[in-house]
C-alpha cells in the first residue's frame, strides 16, 4: 500500500496522539445536545445582540477548516445538519500549566476531516457570526485520508472541487461530506417515500414483503440475474418484479397490499437505468385501471406536495415546468401514435407494422413480435414529447401478458403507463384474473423466447395454480421511485439519486 505524504503525516499524527495517552477512536458515547442548525435556529439575542440562551451545548462532527491565531483559533465544525463556527482558546481547553491539549493536540495533531466532540456555550462574534466558544474538546475519530476540501486562491480560482461524477458516485461518502447539497436530494427521496407510504396506509392497504430470490423470473419483460442455491441445488433469480407474489396475496384474501421493493434487471446502464432500482407496487381488489388512474393522480399530487414542503405540485425540470396536480391527460396508445406520426396502428398485422416502422425510421429486428414493434414505434416517436403527466392507455394485447383484455375494444388490454417529462414513470393494469387466458398469454411469451427475445416472460405454473383458485377483479400499479426522485430534484441521471449506483470495476 503506497501512501501519499499527507497520508503518512496523518498516520504519524495518529501515533503521536496515542503516545500522549489519548484514544483517537474512543468507545464511549459522546452526549450530543444540539445540531449545528438547531443552534442557529434556537439562539436568542437581547437588545445589545448578546446571546441569552444556549449556555451549555455539546456538538460532534468533522473539522472542515482551521485558522490558528496564536493562543486562539477558529474552526468550522460540520455535522449532519450543516456547519457552525467554533472558537477555541488555549486557556479554556488547557486551563492548567500543561498546554499540550492546545499547543500540540489541537494546533498540530488535529487534521481536516477529523471527528471531534466539543462542549461550550454559544455567543455572537464581532462580525455577527453565531459561534460556539469551546470549553472542552474530545477526539472521536481520526481521518487518515485528506478530504478534497474546495479552496479559492487570490485570483478567485477554485481548487480541489470534488465534481468528477466517476469519483463522486464511487466514493459517495466523500461526496456527501464535501458537497453538502447532495444530501438534500436524498432527504427529498426519504420524504417522498414517507409521504407515499402514508397515503397508501391511509388508503387502507397493508405493507408486505415478498421474495427477492425467486425460482422463476416472472412479472415483467426483462433479463434476470441468475444465481444458484447450493442446498436445494436449483437455479435462482433476483426478482425482476414482485407482481406475481403480490397477486398471490390478493388471491389469499387481502383486499389491498403494497411493497417498496428492490428490483434487479440484468440490462444496460445509462443515465436513466441502473441494474438495481426501487419500485413501489400496490394491488387493490375490486378495482380497475380507471380507478387506478384517479388514485395515481391523488398519490402523486400528495407526495409531490410533501416533498415541496406542502406548498406546490409544480417542479422545474431543465427548461420545463411540470405540474403534478390532477387530472392528467388520458390518451390511448394508438391515438398518441396517430397524433404524433399520422400513422394508424389499429388492427394492422405484424408485416404492416414493420412497414410503418420503416417509414418512421424506427429500427426493429426479426426477434420482435407485434407488441415489441408497437412499443418501439411509441418509444421512438412519441414518448419524449410527453412532458406534462400523461396517461397512455389501452395497449395492444401482445404487449401486456398479465393484463385483462379490454371490455369494449377488441385486441387491446386495460393498461396504462404514466409518462412524465418524456419518460415512463408508472405502469398499471386491470389485472388478468382468467387462468385459462393467462396460460395462453404465457405460452405466447414462450414462443417469443424461442424467437430470441431475451426479455420474454417465463411460464410460472405455481402462479397459474394460484389463479385457478380464483382472484377477484384487481387493479395494480408499479411506480419507479428513482425516476420520480429524479423529476422532483431536477437530476438528469439516475446515479444522482442512488446512494451507491452500480459502477464499472475500479482500475
Amino acid at each position: 500500500m503506497e501512501l501519499t505524504d499527507q497520508e503518512k503525516t496523518r498516520r504519524e499524527n495518529l501515533a503521536k496522539i496515542r503516545e500522549l495517552g489519548i484514544e483517537p477512536y474512543p468507545a464511549a458515547l459522546f452526549p450530543v445536545t444540539h445540531l449545528a442548525t438547531e443552534i442557529t435556529e434556537q439562539v436568542e439575542l437581547d437588545a445589545e445582540g448578546e446571546v441569552t440562551n444556549l449556555q451549555e451545548v455539546a456538538l460532534a462532527g468533522r473539522i472542515m477548516s482551521q485558522r490558528i491565531m496564536g493562543k486562539a483559533a477558529f474552526a468550522n465544525l460540520q455535522d449532519s445538519s450543516g456547519r457552525i463556527q467554533l472558537y477555541v482558546s488555549r486557556d479554556d481547553i488547557a486551563p492548567g500549566e500543561d498546554k499540550t491539549m492546545y499547543n500540540t493536540v489541537f494546533k498540530k495533531l488535529v487534521d481536516l476531516g477529523d471527528f471531534i466532540g466539543v462542549k461550550g456555550f454559544v455567543f455572537k462574534t464581532r462580525t455577527g457570526e453565531i459561534s460556539v466558544h469551546v470549553k472542552e474538546f474530545t477526539f472521536l475519530g481520526k481521518s487518515l485520508r485528506p478530504l478534497p476540501v474546495p479552496r479559492e486562491d487570490k485570483e478567485g480560482n477554485i481548487h480541489d472541487e470534488f465534481k468528477n461524477p466517476e469519483l463522486r458516485y464511487r466514493m459517495r461518502y466523500v461526496d456527501l461530506t464535501v458537497n453538502p447539497k447532495v444530501k438534500e436530494v436524498f432527504r427529498k427521496r426519504s420524504r417522498l417515500i414517507t409521504a407515499m407510504r402514508q397515503f397508501l396506509d391511509d388508503l387502507g392497504l397493508m405493507e408486505v414483503e415478498t421474495p427477492v430470490l425467486q425460482p422463476i423470473h416472472g412479472g415483467a419483460a426483462a433479463r434476470p440475474f441468475k444465481t444458484h442455491h447450493n442446498t436445494l441445488d436449483v437455479p435462482m433469480y433476483l426478482r425482476i418484479a414482485n407482481e406475481l407474489y403480490l397477486k398471490r396475496l390478493i388471491i389469499g384474501g387481502f383486499d389491498g397490499v403494497y411493497e417498496f421493493a428492490k428490483i434487479f434487471r440484468n440490462e444496460g446502464m445509462d443515465r436513466t437505468h441502473n441494474p438495481e432500482f426501487t419500485m413501489v407496487e400496490f394491488y387493490v381488489a375490486y378495482k380497475d385501471y380507471n380507478w387506478m388512474m384517479d388514485t395515481c393522480e391523488q398519490l402523486l399530487e400528495h407526495a409531490v406536495k410533501a416533498v415541496n414542503g406542502g406548498t406546490t405540485t409544480k417542479v422545474t425540470i431543465g427548461e420545463n415546468e411540470v405540474d403534478f396536480k390532477g387530472p392528467y391527460r388520458r390518451l390511448s396508445m394508438a391515438d398518441a401514435i396517430r397524433e404524433h406520426t399520422g400513422e394508424n396502428i389499429d388492427g394492422v398485422d405484424e408485416a404492416e407494422l414493420r412497414a410503418i416502422a420503416d417509414r418512421l425510421d424506427v429500427h426493429v429486428d426479426k426477434t420482435m413480435g407485434r407488441g415489441k414493434i408497437i412499443d418501439e414505434i411509441f418509444g421512438e416517436t412519441v414518448e419524449a414529447k410527453l412532458i406534462q403527466p400523461t396517461f397512455i392507455t389501452d395497449y395492444p394485447v401482445e404487449m401486456s401478458p398479465l393484463t385483462k383484455k379490454h371490455r369494449s375494444k377488441e385486441g387491446l388490454v386495460e393498461r396504462f403507463e404514466l409518462i412524465v417529462n418524456g419518460k415512463e414513470l408508472a405502469n398499471a393494469y386491470s389485472e388478468l384474473n382468467d387462468p385459462i387466458d393467462q396460460r395462453e398469454r404465457f405460452e405466447e411469451q414462450l414462443e417469443l423466447g424461442k424467437r430470441g427475445d431475451e426479455e420474454a416472460m417465463a411460464l410460472d405454473e405455481d402462479f397459474l395454480r394460484a389463479l385457478e383458485y380464483g382472484m377477484p377483479p384487481t387493479a395494480g400499479i408499479g411506480i419507479g421511485i428513482d425516476r420520480l426522485v429524479m423529476l422532483l430534484t431536477g437530476q438528469r441521471t439516475i446515479q444522482e439519486v442512488l446512494f451507491f449506483p452500480q459502477m464499472k470495476p475500479e482500475k
